[in-house]
């Protein structure tokens, strides 16, 4: 087997993508993991994850990721930052452009994930790194004391106000609706929090700043289509996800969202190709469903594999 060539190659270093690595090389496949970020996905972003099982008291995102890291490298799984440029169906292997070069794999798990979603709005780009960010947890501490704003009304909206409120001398949590999607006893905290304002029926319709960056929105209601200037050192944006397989949507089923369709055992429409984590269409994203994936996808895998060199 040459230098580039794999049994299998795994699209992504989050949750799911970790621990089909972990499954893979613990079952002496050569396995590779490419990831073009950060190794460990959102959860890198995530300051207490409390929901995932055997850590009683919660642990924060970045040492969670870490141990799924070394717990990988113990069976010998190999990395390569860098970003999957395309993926070529060669049937008994595949091709993938990895920073402009071809690697072949037998079988290749596609767990590149999500990234954030845009407001799409005027000044957005130019203002990103200068008071708008889509990650409180990494950019929070660079706003103590002073006023800031956060999009979005679902757990990870909640989440990262409740974060926020921990430098910032004032919180805004913009909610385009009257009610929050988060849960009940995230809710409950902001509702204790006194440096948090929830901005109901509101949505940011321009960024006001200067030669220093961010220094104000311009919010419009939702309801009555009334203004309202709010003056803020940052925005947080924090309205969802979109998958990250916009590279193979020419080889791929995905579905009109841009997730890559499969069915119940990850198996994608290209026979040898398995999707896990957030970029396959399913009901619930979590760290949990998505080393579901990752463990199942990597068990697809090997069965894949062990039939294709049997010649079946």
């Amino acid at each position: 087997m040459s230098e580039k060539a794999f049994d299998v190659i795994i699209i992504g270093g989050g949750p799911a993508g970790l621990t089909a690595g972990l499954y893979c090389s613990r079952a002496k496949m050569k396995t590779l993991l490419v990831e073009k970020m950060i190794m460990g996905g959102q959860v890198m972003t995530t300051t207490l994850v409390e929901n995932y099982p055997g850590f009683p008291g919660g642990i924060d995102g970045p040492t969670l990721m870490m141990k799924f890291q070394e717990h990988c490298h113990e069976f010998g799984l190999e990395n390569v930052s860098g970003e999957a440029e395309s993926l070529i169906d060669k049937g008994t292997h595949k091709e993938l452009v990895i920073n402009g070069e071809t690697y072949t794999a037998k079988s290749v798990v596609v767990a590149s994930g999500a990234e954030a979603r845009k407001l799409g709005i005027e000044k957005e780009t130019e203002l990103t790194g200068r008071g708008v960010s889509y990650c409180a947890t990494c950019d929070g501490a660079f706003f103590r004391e002073v006023p800031v704003g956060i999009v979005g009304g679902g757990d990870t909206a909640a989440e990262e106000a409740l974060f926020l409120s921990r430098f910032a001398s004032k919180v805004y949590l913009i909610h385009r609706r009257d009610s929050l999607r988060a849960t009940k006893v995230v809710q409950d905290r902001l509702a204790e929090n006194p440096k948090i304002e929830i901005l109901w029926n509101s949505a940011v319709d321009e960024l006001q700043s200067d030669k220093t960056g961010l220094t104000g929105v311009v919010l419009k209601n939702t309801v009555d289509g009334s203004i309202r200037e709010l003056e803020m050192q940052g925005l947080f944006v924090a309205i969802g996800v979109t998958p990250k397989a916009e590279f193979l949507s020419e080889v791929l089923e995905l579905d009109s969202n841009g997730y890559v369709l499969t069915d119940e055992n990850c198996t994608t429409s290209i026979e040898g190709v398995f999707a896990a984590g957030d970029v396959r269409k399913k009901e619930l994203k979590q760290i949990a469903t998505a080393v579901g994936d990752g463990a199942l996808a990597a068990i697809m895998v090997e069965k894949y594999v062990d039939c294709l060199e049997a010649g079946a």
